[in-house]
């Protein structure tokens, strides 16, 4: 979608809102080269649509639309479309593990349970449907939080980390260092950080667009999970993950 020689900053700003909502993601030599314009103008103006909440920019430096454009284009999928999306591969997934799976999405600095599908009677955690706990502690909630930059973070954050009701917790710099871990590995763990006896593991839900908007998570006792046991569930949990993101890519 080159930009006629001649237009002005305004045309390559709506050029970019239409390339930008078109392809769902984009990187600024992707803009240049759409646009014909230098790099460094092409990031100029996709900060600019940042600063007006048009576009977002995610940790691999990727810009994607904006609650301001999705304001004006495709509507995001709803919480109650994500659970039905969902439902079949946490069935499968905790039919496969035996464990207990949850759906968690991020709200603010908090992470809400909106799903279960509970493991066998014998290996059984408690379901959370419908509670809210601190994202930073939950491995859902962390690989959610992963998924923010460092301004993001910073700004959900602006005072650092809550405290918990037994202890202060990690402070908002181990914190970032755990979310890098994260995104190298793809999933998060949770080792008897929101629940003594209860570990989990928790990977990304994404969008058409590539965003993440849910984790799916397994929880269980710690004493079936210790050490290399509770990284063993990362395979199932992050194949039940791309079913879920491609069940919502086809819906």
């Amino acid at each position: 979608m080159p930009t006629p020689s001649g237009s002005t900053s305004a045309d390559r700003v709506l050029d970019l809102l239409a390339l930008l909502h078109v392809r769902g993601r984009l990187r600024v030599h992707e803009a240049a080269l759409a646009l014909d314009v230098a790099p460094s103008t092409a990031h100029r103006l996709l900060t600019t649509l940042v600063r007006h909440d048009f576009a977002r920019r995610d940790v691999r430096h990727e810009y994607f639309p904006g609650s301001a454009l999705d304001a004006v284009a495709a509507p995001r999928v709803e919480p109650v479309d994500l659970v039905a999306c969902a439902r079949p591969h946490l069935e499968a997934l905790a039919a496969q593990v035996g464990e207990t799976v949850h759906l968690v999405v991020l709200e603010g600095t908090s992470a809400r349970f909106v799903a279960v599908v509970e493991g066998s009677p014998a290996r059984r955690v408690a379901p959370r449907v419908g509670l809210l706990m601190p994202a930073h502690l939950t491995s859902g909630g962390k690989a959610l939080l992963a998924e923010l930059t460092a301004d993001e973070l910073g700004e959900r954050y602006p005072r650092g980390l809550p405290l918990t009701p037994d202890a202060a917790g990690p402070a908002l710099a181990a914190l970032r260092r755990e979310l890098a871990g994260i995104r190298r590995r793809g999933y998060a763990r949770n080792v008897e950080e929101t629940e003594r006896g209860v570990s989990a593991v928790g990977a990304c839900v994404r969008d058409r667009r590539g965003r993440a908007v849910a984790a799916v998570v397994i929880g269980a006792p710690s004493s079936r999970v210790q050490g290399r046991a509770l990284d063993e569930l990362s395979a199932p949990l992050l194949a039940a993950a791309a079913a879920v993101t491609e069940a919502i890519s086809a819906g």
